[in-house]
């Protein structure tokens, strides 16, 4: 959400919701009254509250359309969210804090098994990812042509996660190069976690 905020200039107000201080602040009541699923981000544009990062994407490309986060051609943008979804439906539920809690907490699984778990979907998400920029000439520079999309917004973040966990990244040379292009983005550098006012 920072990432398409920053590429369309939108100002905007961050509120660091801790996910493990005190229990995870996004189970505090002000914030479940918010959004009731307790999982950020959430958006407040004032009277509206949208929740989940790509219904996020869609509302701030209908209601600030420039610059564009989707191309223009109805087949373009389908690939592009179909990209955007790659991560956002098949990689991150996978490796969602609360899933790797629930592994730990309640299933006993120790932090190698469980980390191996997140490499496992990593693994399986980034190649099919790695396929899909490699088999098609509309990838460029970024994930779709010369310009940040959706696509990129979601790759990102998904990229920072899988570093810290420490999964190789050495099979996948077409999705590092993006990232890579992102991360020279003024947008990309200012929404990232190191650099956000609650980085630990």
């Amino acid at each position: 959400m920072r990432i398409a905020l920053n590429v369309k200039g939108i100002a905007y107000a961050a509120i660091p919701v801790h996910l493990l201080n005190d229990g995870g602040h996004q189970h505090r009541p002000d914030y479940a009254s918010l959004n009731p699923s307790e999982l950020i981000p959430a958006l407040e544009d004032d009277p509206h509250t949208i929740t989940q990062s790509l219904a996020i994407l869609e509302y701030l490309e209908e209601a600030y359309p420039v610059p564009a986060l989707l191309p223009r051609s109805p087949s373009e943008r389908a690939r592009v969210r179909a990209l955007a979804l790659t991560i956002a439906c098949e990689i991150h539920p996978l490796n969602n804090l609360r899933v790797l809690q629930y592994l730990k907490r309640e299933l006993g699984v120790d932090d190698e098994r469980r980390n191996e778990w997140y490499r496992h979907w990593v693994r399986i998400g980034f190649t099919a990812f790695e396929r899909l920029m490699t088999r098609d000439s509309l990838s460029g520079q970024f994930c779709h042509g010369d310009a940040p999309t959706f696509a990129d917004c979601c790759l990102v973040p998904q990229v920072f996660n899988a570093q810290r966990l420490n999964s190789p990244l050495d099979d996948y040379p077409t999705l590092m190069r993006i990232h890579s292009n992102c991360e020279r983005l003024e947008a990309f550098q200012r929404a990232a976690p190191g650099v956000q006012p609650d980085a630990e």
